[in-house]
């Protein structure tokens, strides 16, 4: 009776999952800002690759927690995970398990150089892993200048250096150039991941920065004619 019990539980959170992705497929479908349907796809999908080397982890609380993860960003629709727990209750989802994915969801996000982060549980440390590395790269760089694009900041200015925040506040109020966004925060994550995958992918995604980068500067210094 117990094994059945389990087998149904298995097959509803299938279905909440199904339901969810394209809940969230609609919600984010031509977002222009590169946090749209297909970062959270990436990220909910990087999650199950590093979920696959943790022992003892909810694959359910996981994949729910990258789904929503970009549904009430801070940086676009701060509104305290109103519409994440109503779906989530619509979902008939428990109280306790809403709770560990909306405090995943809360503190996954950067916040600032010098910002220790509160993500305490290792789905937590998976999605924020997962999110993290959709943030560097290649992919990282495009979606850099498309948000940097859309909050209509210059690509780059000499006279501006870049600044290591101290507070959230001073983060989310930053209005540097696109670039200085590689020494706040891009660079930093290499550093910041949690899980032994997610550090080993950051390497390679870190050294092609560095190398956009190394090519930006070259350029901008008209070194490349030389």
């Amino acid at each position: 009776m117990k094994g059945k019990k389990k087998e149904k539980l298995k097959m509803n959170e299938k279905i909440i999952i199904k339901k969810t992705a394209e809940f969230v497929k609609k919600k984010l479908s031509s977002e222009p800002t590169g946090h749209d349907w297909w970062h959270t796809y990436r990220v909910w999908k990087m999650a199950l690759k590093i979920a696959k080397y943790e022992q003892g982890v909810d694959l359910f609380v996981v994949q729910i927690a990258a789904l929503l993860h970009d549904i009430e960003d801070w940086k676009f629709n701060d509104t305290g995970l109103k519409l994440t727990k109503r779906w989530l209750r619509r979902m008939n989802i428990d109280e306790k398990k809403i709770s560990q994915i909306c405090e995943i969801i809360k503190n996954i996000s950067f916040k600032g150089a010098f910002v220790k982060s509160k993500v305490s549980t290792k789905e937590g440390m998976i999605v924020q892993d997962a999110d993290r590395l959709d943030a560097i790269g290649a992919i990282g760089i495009a979606r850099t200048f498309a948000y940097g694009g859309h909050k209509g900041v210059e690509i780059y200015n000499p006279k501006i250096k870049p600044k290591k925040h101290k507070s959230f506040v001073a983060y989310k109020r930053s209005r540097s150039p696109t670039i200085n966004h590689f020494y706040e925060k891009l660079l930093l994550l290499k550093n910041m991941m949690n899980t032994k995958t997610a550090k080993k992918v950051a390497i390679e995604r870190h050294k092609f920065m560095k190398k956009f980068l190394h090519q930006f500067f070259r350029e901008w210094n008209l070194k490349d004619v030389e």
